[in-house]
């Protein structure tokens, strides 16, 4: 018969195709992301509830008196960022010309285990303190996005705008241009105050990979809070309003379900994910459904959109990259290789701010 050893070699052979097919079933898929320490989600909480307690739909009581004129509302610029700000000189002569002083504020989210260096100018002193570590493809974008947005809330009663954007974004178009599309003149008002703006965030429902994208966490990990059918996706980049901006960082339902790690790294992209799905969940009404930021995915790389070249700035693509199908004009565009700064530079005045 057969010996002892020779069982045991073939029972081993034998069990390894076995254990090879029943592993994804027995043991724990592997996170692809980084989950958020509970230090921080205090630390985040306690800022979000002080922010949280700020007027939501009446006017700050600073702009009482400005009942019969139009307000003064501010746009807050909101850079996230792992880097340093390479544009910023661009983005210094967009925000430079005197009218628009007392019309925006700027705050930096800067990953602090990165040494990014403060460019400066209007960026001086515009690093926010409640700064934390972020990752790709995971929640820690969308806590920073909310720590932005609590800060510029808290920061200035006057901000009504909250313009979230990157380190590779650039302006499209003048302050002026800017702070007037997001005022639009033609909208509903009363008293020479208009009854309610519209957030330009991105607001999809048919994107081929939707259903890959809502699994990413597991078949029914988002049930009951997000069914399928109230899943949204869209970019990360967005113009909200305070009001929105407000039922952000007071969200805490659909928060716990997009805060747990995916395990399909390809699919997984929480800042496009959370803020479309809430918004579109909680005031579909309120959104523009499309964003202001324009992005070319022609021939994109490991997720990431096209990055534009040095050797293809021209008047010609700030004119191309206005265009829009939804709106007037796109306000900003991404992704911009850091040596596009120099020819931008060269036709910010004559192309670019010369609206």
């Amino acid at each position: 018969m057969f010996s002892t050893p020779f069982v045991l070699t073939f029972s081993l052979l034998l069990s390894l195709p076995i254990l090879f097919l029943l592993a994804p079933r027995i043991l724990p898929p592997r996170l692809s992301s980084v989950p958020i320490s509970p230090s921080d989600e205090l630390e985040d909480l306690s800022l979000f509830r002080r922010a949280s307690a700020t007027p939501t739909t009446r006017l700050p009581s600073s702009f009482s008196h400005l009942a019969a004129s139009k307000p003064k509302l501010k746009i807050a610029f909101l850079f996230l960022t792992n880097s340093d700000l390479q544009f910023a000189p661009l983005w210094e002569k967009f925000f430079r010309p005197p009218s628009a002083k007392s019309l925006y504020n700027i705050y930096v989210h800067a990953d602090p285990t990165v040494n990014v260096t403060s460019p400066g100018g209007v960026f001086e002193g515009k690093f926010i303190e409640h700064a934390k570590r972020t990752y790709r493809a995971s929640p820690t974008l969308i806590s920073a996005t909310r720590r932005l947005l609590a800060t510029a809330i808290l920061d200035d009663p006057a901000n009504a705008f909250f313009a979230v954007i990157s380190q590779h974004c650039i302006p499209l178009h003048s302050f002026k241009f800017v702070y007037h599309s997001l005022r639009d003149p033609d909208a509903s008002t009363q008293y020479g105050i208009r009854l309610q703006y519209k957030s330009f965030i991105e607001v999809i429902s048919d994107e081929p990979r939707l259903w890959k994208r809502y699994v990413a966490r597991g078949r029914y990990a988002m049930m009951p809070e997000v069914p399928f059918e109230d899943f949204r996706v869209g970019s990360q980049f967005f113009v909200l309003t305070r009001r929105h901006a407000l039922m952000v960082i007071k969200d805490r339902r659909l928060w716990k379900k997009f805060r747990m790690p995916c395990y399909r790294e390809d699919e997984c992209y929480p800042e496009e994910h959370y803020f479309p799905t809430l918004l579109s969940m909680q005031d579909p009404k309120g959104c523009t459904q499309y964003t202001l930021t324009k992005v070319n995915w022609t021939g994109t790389v490991n997720g990431h959109p096209y990055t534009y070249k040095k050797s293809e700035i021209s008047p010609e693509l700030i004119q191309g990259l206005r265009e829009s199908k939804y709106s007037s004009s796109y306000l900003f565009a991404r992704k911009f290789a850091p040596d596009c700064l120099a020819p931008l530079l060269k036709i910010a005045d004559k192309v670019i701010f010369r609206d």
